[in-house]
């Protein structure tokens, strides 16, 4: 019994290995997913010319994908965290695969309206638990973990603008029921990755990770650092959801270029976007979390103030170093989050990215909104203002040096 005993301790004392082919599998998944999404706001010129829409219109279609995926998001963490669903996330992407195919044939804009939802849907089963899975598979490096998860789904949104001005734009918005071959081959891989989560729970792995002691032992003192993570999401998602939404409708219409040239500087700036997510997480790790979201945000604010007054040739640099900046706050916020609530990975994975898609929602249709009344010129430059914001990081505690205090 005490050799048993001792062999137990054994393997438990040993570290765990972070899954690298699980975190692939997941980023991956994630890059088809974003892929699918970045698909609508790419190909809003078209939808503007087909269905005669106005800049207010676009902002609904933008608000109605964002709010659907939004709302359901923490829900669907809160509901996971008690009662983990492995293979929820195939069927997640299956209800993405039918809104896609239902975009792709939609006859009026009411119905373009519900195929986005559809999207929006798939998206808010998707994220809590492939972030959850991200974590579990993260040995303590969650920073790197969510990093890689995230990645995935920026590089998924920095190529969709490529494939709608390569493939979407030349053919026409049917083209995109092709897509649905790509939805459904991240449902295989979510299959395999939801028999994955399966056996780790039938294994008696624990599956909500361990966060540091110090605020988040304390959830009334999570009240100010959760406040401050508001704001700063506010400041990131408002000014991205300018860029993401309209910025090729403000180089059409401030440089006259094409509607491809459009799309590959939309290319430039989500490849920023994707690169910066890439760096933040493991910044983060070692630097700690408040730093790297303190400097993405407000050392972006520069290049944010610089960019409605800067010639094309200085446009496509500033805006992939904003989007670099910008990008790489997010997993910090998500896992600093998480380390506020232990034990609720889901829940707040699900609030976060939920918040994420709703303020990117709700700004857009205000921008629009805004664009239709004084321009889009005039809308670049009240939102160079908003990275300001990010020096209310600065307010946040440390919770590495909280714990070691403790």
């Amino acid at each position: 019994m005490a050799q048993q005993a001792t062999a137990g301790n054994t393997a438990a004392a040993r570290p765990e290995r972070i899954a690298l082919k699980i975190l692939a599998a997941i980023g991956i998944a994630h890059f088809f997913n974003d892929l699918i999404q970045s698909l609508i706001p790419a190909i809003y010129p078209l939808l503007k010319i087909d269905f005669q829409l106005s800049f207010t219109q676009i902002g609904l279609i933008t608000l109605t994908f964002q709010m659907s995926a939004s709302l359901l998001q923490p829900l669907v963490g809160l509901y996971t965290d008690r009662h983990p669903q492995p293979y929820s996330l195939p069927w997640g992407m299956g209800c993405t695969l039918i809104g896609l195919i239902a975009l792709a044939f939609a006859p009026n804009y009411g119905l373009l309206l519900v195929a986005v939802a559809l999207v929006g849907v798939g998206s808010a089963i998707f994220h809590p638990e492939a972030s959850r899975v991200a974590r579990m598979a993260s040995a303590g490096r969650y920073g790197l973990a969510q990093s890689i998860f995230q990645v995935g789904g920026n590089g998924g949104a920095s190529a969709g603008p490529l494939i709608a001005a390569l493939i979407v734009i030349p053919y026409g918005i049917s083209s995109l029921a092709g897509f649905s071959l790509v939805a459904f081959l991240a449902m295989v891989i979510l299959w395999r990755i939801g028999g994955w989560y399966a056996s780790k729970q039938q294994q008696g792995r624990r599956l909500k990770a361990a966060a540091p002691a110090g605020v988040a032992g304390n959830r009334s003192s999570a009240i100010w650092p959760v406040t401050v993570l508001l704001v700063l999401m506010f400041s990131k998602f408002f000014y991205t959801s300018s860029l993401n939404s309209y910025y090729t409708f403000y180089l059409i219409h401030k440089f006259q270029v094409s509607m491809q040239a459009a799309q590959i500087h939309l290319f430039v700036y989500l490849f920023g976007l994707a690169a910066g997510t890439m760096l933040g997480g493991p910044i983060g790790d070692r630097v700690g979390r408040k730093r790297v979201i303190w400097w993405s945000i407000f050392g972006a604010a520069p290049f944010a103030l610089a960019l409605p007054y800067a010639s094309l040739f200085w446009t496509g640099p500033l805006t992939f170093i904003i989007g670099l900046l910008m990008a790489s706050a997010f997993p910090g916020i998500v896992v600093y989050a998480q380390e506020l609530f232990p034990g609720k990975v889901g829940m707040i994975s699900g609030l976060f990215f939920g918040l994420a898609f709703g303020l990117a929602g709700i700004g857009a249709a205000l921008l629009g909104r805004l664009a239709d009344m004084y321009g889009i010129d005039t809308v670049y430059q009240m939102c160079a203002w908003l990275p300001l914001l990010g020096l209310a990081a600065v307010l946040l505690p440390d919770l590495k040096r909280d714990a070691a205090e403790e």
